[in-house]
């Protein structure tokens, strides 16, 4: 690293690949709405728009002293997020030579889409495991037939609920192993694992082959997008879910999760050892809890925050943003954490540990609580009874920082959709005389507030934004239209396997582009990656 004067401190393309293949700790991060980083993006790169810095910095590096680069494609935020991380209080910020741009003229290798690593390892996993499946017209026939099988969806119950394969239940990943044997008793039960497209398949069915279950296992080829393109009726509504663990099987599943996080290397972790890795200040240390979300809010580990284990597999960028961090799992029953854990060595992690001691740690309850990097500053607010009575004079203009999908979903009725960086910018909002600001439950909000007021207008925060506004029985829009989009709407991109919408030619080009990621790991060559080849 070196600095320019009067310029921004600078890292060259070339430092941040010799880091990575080094395993030395960096944090890339992409500081462009996530339309734009899913459209082309460094392999490590996590994505953190400059709007949401404030809001999820300190989960995906809690260390200040950690490494960062951040990089833009020219459109202006990279300084801006450098600096804010510097009032942050992150002492080794720096920006990529030349952007995206320079990453591409120095040789970096560029993926499109999102959370690229795990989708890129699962590509690997299957060419190097040979992981069995079955095409979606096999396995419609089997059921046609009354076949002895069971259908299981590793995705997230929300996913599930949306649309499933008939007849499937919905077994999160990382719960796979835990309650397989209970939910097909007999060995001679098909099990068949799916998605919504490739990776989760992947991974879910490698994993019960890992964990060594007597039965026939398959993933189903391309998830329910395979099922789609093939014509076949999906199921909307379903709620099915695992069943609860016997004992015996309990103890069949932990005798081999132990074995399979000994042969990859996982550490076990006791109060002490978790003390003295917090207590190193070159280590960035992540504590996750992989048990479901609903059991996290029962009781959990303070500090620890909630990553299911299977969408921790997944989407490990949206929790660790400091690649080569050392990573803590815990959970209640010794299964779930050291299976996660043995992937996420085989994902090029070093360090990598289960916690099972909860005597010595406090507890608590309640879903997680937001991570903020600073506190909310003091800014003036209304109540949600206040704002519905200013809305009669129609002469205040209701800004709403909620993602534009949720905003779709219902926003208060005259709202307008914007980005926080474009709060200072729009004509619209620099000639408003009264502005008030909402998010979904008012913390973005609060942090966008200081960015527009002092200049001649009144600035208001709706307390408990959108969320305190239904509880007052007050209805919401629907809908995203040019007339309320002050932004554009690319902040969360489309993924063309979520949801009931999706042409079939982008969901075909989204297999296609999946079935090449084996031969761009191996064109980047920074994975780390290592498929463990034998049990």
């Amino acid at each position: 690293m070196n600095s320019i004067t009067n310029l921004l401190p600078v890292t060259s393309s070339e430092d941040v690949r010799q880091s990575l293949k080094n395993g030395a700790e960096i944090a890339l991060l992409d500081v462009r709405e996530e339309g734009p980083f899913a459209s082309a993006h460094p392999l490590f790169a996590v994505n953190l728009p400059v709007g949401r810095i404030e809001e999820r910095i300190a989960g995906l590096v809690p260390r200040k002293d950690a490494p960062i680069v951040v990089y833009d494609n020219g459109e202006g935020r990279t300084a801006r997020a450098v600096r804010l991380l510097q009032s942050l209080g992150y002492s080794d910020v720096s920006a990529l030579e030349g952007g995206l741009e320079g990453w591409k003229r120095s040789g970096g290798e560029i993926f499109i889409d999102v959370n690229v690593p795990s989708k890129a390892f699962g590509e690997l996993v299957e060419h190097v495991r040979h992981t069995p499946s079955l095409p979606a017209r096999e396995v419609h026939g089997r059921v046609k037939r009354g076949d002895d099988l069971v259908i299981l969806d590793a995705r997230r119950f929300i996913e599930y609920n949306v649309m499933a394969i008939p007849g499937g239940r919905s077994v999160p990943g990382g719960e796979l192993a835990l309650r397989v044997r209970d939910i097909a008793p007999s060995p001679e039960t098909t099990v068949i694992v799916n998605c919504a497209g490739r990776t989760r398949s992947i991974i879910g069915t490698q994993s019960l082959v890992n964990a060594g279950i007597p039965n026939p296992v398959f993933a189903l080829r391309n998830g329910t997008i395979g099922w789609t393109l093939e014509g076949l009726s999906l199921e909307h509504g379903a709620s099915r879910k695992g069943t609860e663990v016997s004992e015996q099987n309990h103890q069949a599943a932990r005798a081999r999760a132990e074995r399979l996080a000994d042969r990859t290397g996982v550490r076990s972790l006791t109060a002490k050892g978790l003390e003295e890795l917090l207590a190193d200040p070159k280590r960035t240390v992540y504590r996750l809890d992989v048990r479901s979300p609903e059991e996290y809010a029962e009781g959990h580990l303070k500090d620890f925050r909630s990553a299911p284990g299977g969408q921790l597999v997944q989407a490990t960028d949206e929790w660790v943003g400091v690649r080569h961090g050392t990573i803590v799992l815990t959970d209640d029953d010794g299964v779930r954490a050291r299976m996660t854990a043995h992937w996420l060595r085989q994902l090029g992690w070093n360090e990598v540990y289960v916690l099972e001691e909860w005597n010595e740690h406090p507890l608590e309850t309640g879903p997680e609580a937001p991570l903020l990097s600073r506190p909310l500053p003091e800014v003036k607010t209304l109540s949600p009874a206040e704002l519905h009575k200013r809305l009669e004079a129609d002469d205040v203009l209701v800004l709403d920082l909620a993602t534009s999908p949720v905003f779709r979903k219902g926003h208060i009725p005259g709202a307008r959709f914007v980005i926080r960086p474009d709060l200072v910018s729009h004509p619209v909002i620099r000639q408003a005389k009264e502005v008030v600001l909402v998010s979904p439950n008012g913390i973005a909000a609060h942090l966008a507030a200081p960015d527009i007021t002092g200049e001649n207008r009144q600035v208001r925060v709706l307390k408990g934004g959108t969320e305190a506004w239904q509880a007052h029985g007050y209805g919401l829009e629907t809908g995203l239209d040019d007339a309320q989009a002050l932004s554009a709407s690319d902040d969360v991109y489309k993924r063309p396997y979520e949801g009931t919408d999706n042409a079939s030619e982008a969901m075909q080009a989204y297999l296609d582009w999946e079935f090449g990621l084996v031969s761009q790991l191996e064109k980047d060559g920074t994975h780390g990656f290592r498929v463990l080849e034998d049990i």
